[in-house]
């Protein structure tokens, strides 16, 4: 058998990495697309979180990398060269039976709108459960643009936990610019940053990967539930204000199915902080009562509230999710309009 050539596995992946990044990069909002540069700027030259990087450099680091990208934009995806055979990039639980037992974990799936997302990361350990294979993983040897601290592809969870730092000190910071996120605020406080942020970084590292892995359960449940219907239903409002409504939707339910149940039973007050303070966007406006909860939580101490509207959002989320499959199969590609039609009779402009 051949050996594992380390050097060349890093080098295909970032590859492939450059190769979406330079597919897709033009998705993004200008503000978007400058953070998420930033931030892979500093991942890329290993900077510290708490270090200030001069603009200048960001700047000519970014013309570089669009070149790079122009270069590599039509190249077709490499294959990874494991010993004995090279597989494709796609092939993600035949390429971790080969790296492993080497300490390395590799993913290569779908994110939003479709964007191919690849890492190659230090393995930090593995196990099962409720019939998934979790990966947590350290230092990354390889990523794209893109780097979501939790995915799942198949019955496979990775989380990424040097991702996962880096945006949690972005939240952290975030909360120091504006600290108007209250939830945020009692988060930072039970997890002592302004004691000693490098200390309380790794505590809710740790912290928040356990989060994670529920939330990942959570949607690995769900897509058993949902079938593959739901696929057909997300291909059809792509890059669509519904396709915002029918990701919220499904993130509530696994929410409520998984994440919820599972940080009320560890009783770690500070996780559920963490939760409340990242609850925004279309998931806030959707379900309001869970808002509610929370506070009947901060005033009283007693979890019923929320384990109460948890049970009630698990029963109506996967009713609605339901409904959404039935639209796409009564409208087919026009059943954006629909969810949209439903997204403003259940929740009126005010």
């Amino acid at each position: 058998m051949n050996e594992l050539n380390v050097g060349a596995i890093v080098s295909a992946v970032q590859k492939n990495c450059h190769i979406s990044d330079a597919q897709y990069a033009g998705d993004l909002t200008l503000c978007t697309f400058l953070l998420k540069m930033r931030e892979l700027y500093r991942w890329e030259n290993d900077i510290p979180l708490t270090r200030d990087m001069q603009k200048s450099a960001v700047g000519d680091w970014m013309h570089e990398r669009e070149r790079l990208w122009e270069t590599v934009e039509a190249d077709p995806y490499e294959h990874l060269p494991l010993p004995d055979a090279g597989i494709d990039p796609f092939e993600v639980a035949a390429a971790n039976r080969a790296l492993a037992p080497h300490g390395l974990v590799y993913s290569g799936g779908f994110g939003r709108s479709r964007k191919p997302h690849f890492f190659l990361g230090n393995l930090e350990r593995q196990e099962s459960r409720e019939g998934c294979h979790v990966y947590v993983a350290g230092c990354e040897f390889a990523r794209d643009l893109d780097a979501p601290p939790g995915m799942l592809l198949d019955h496979a969870i990775f989380v990424r936990t040097e991702s996962l730092k880096r945006w949690l000190w972005e939240k952290y910071e975030e909360w120091r610019w504006n600290r108007r996120n209250e939830a945020m605020g009692r988060t930072v406080a039970l997890h002592g940053f302004e004691r000693n942020p490098d200390v309380a970084l790794e505590a809710m590292t740790r912290t928040e990967t356990e989060s994670v892995i529920l939330h990942e359960l959570g949607e690995a449940r769900v897509g058993e539930l949902l079938g593959e219907a739901w696929s057909g239903l997300l291909a059809a409002v792509m890059r669509s204000r519904a396709e915002i409504v029918a990701r919220a939707v499904r993130d509530l339910y696994a929410d409520c199915l998984s994440t919820l149940p599972g940080l009320l039973a560890r009783g770690e007050p500070a996780a559920i902080h963490f939760f409340f303070a990242n609850f925004v966007g279309m998931r806030r406006k959707l379900f309001p009562e869970l808002v509610a909860a929370y506070s009947r939580w901060l005033e009283s101490g007693s979890a019923d509230a929320l384990r109460s509207v948890a049970a009630v959002g698990l029963e109506r989320w996967a009713r609605v999710s339901g409904d959404f499959i039935d639209l796409h199969g009564r409208h087919g590609e026009a059943v954006g309009a629909e969810i949209e039609g439903w997204l403003d009779r259940a929740v009126p402009a005010h």
